[in-house]
């Protein structure tokens, strides 16, 4: 197999893998999904000090009967979305070279671990709320519980790109373009496939939804590229002075 037919077969079998996960997500009951919701309970409770008892078909139910780690919970189209992000960093930036298969269940390893991490910070993030009741006059429980949940997993995806990605020398203008790739695989999974299976019909609900996805993520990059160009900058002062 030349190179550039083993790199569309793996581009191929990334795609598949994630269509894959995303198809069994849909369907998935809380039984089916103990191999993630398990780990990132027990996660919690580590952290949290609350406790947690599986229910067959509804998830983890807390203790005082609370809170509940559901289906919804899981974190599984973030872990697709970091499986897309790792994988096709690597494929895209070495594509004229010859990659091993293993990239893709190295990636799939990697976007997993990703998840539990992401996932448990979002909970404990969502315990604390639910604990201390935060009074937001402009949004409501489900609006604040929505933008949580985004930043919380935006910001993780940001965080294993640059994490992953050679940004050393990578001035502002170039990170920002870097920074497309996450992006626009997180819209595409948040809101693209929704689309495409006409979440739209449910009217002013999807579009609030949307405009919340649409803009976090922006916020949450503002300040990224920011600290990015004012390092640059310092850099080029720096030698400046040296020169």
């Amino acid at each position: 197999m030349n190179l550039k037919a083993k790199w569309s077969a793996q581009l191929f079998l990334v795609f598949l893998c994630a269509l894959g996960l995303k198809y069994f997500y849909s369907t998935a009951s809380p039984d089916e999904l103990r191999w993630i919701l398990g780990p990132t309970t027990w996660l919690v409770e580590l952290l949290s000090g609350r406790k947690f008892y599986f229910e067959s078909f509804a998830g983890y139910m807390s203790s005082d009967h609370s809170f509940l780690i559901a289906a919804s919970c899981a974190g599984v189209n973030f872990m697709i979305t970091a499986f897309l992000v790792l994988s096709l960093r690597i494929l895209l930036r070495d594509k004229t070279q010859t990659l091993s298969w293993r990239v893709v269940p190295i990636t799939l390893s990697f976007a997993y671990i990703a998840t539990l991490v992401a996932n448990t910070v979002r909970i404990c993030i969502a315990l604390e709320m639910q604990k201390h009741s935060p009074n937001i006059s402009w949004l409501n429980a489900n609006q604040l519980h929505r933008l949580e949940g985004i930043v919380v997993y935006f910001g993780f995806l940001v965080a294993l790109f640059l994490l992953t990605e050679r940004l050393d020398s990578t001035r502002a203008k170039s990170l920002l373009r870097r920074l497309l790739l996450p992006l626009l695989i997180y819209y595409a999974i948040a809101l693209g496939i929704p689309l495409v299976n006409g979440a739209y019909s449910r009217g002013a609900e999807f579009w609030q939804h949307s405009l919340f996805v649409v803009l976090i993520p922006i916020a949450v990059l503002l300040p990224v590229v920011t600290v990015y160009g004012v390092q640059r900058l310092r850099r080029l002062h720096r030698m400046a002075a040296l020169g």
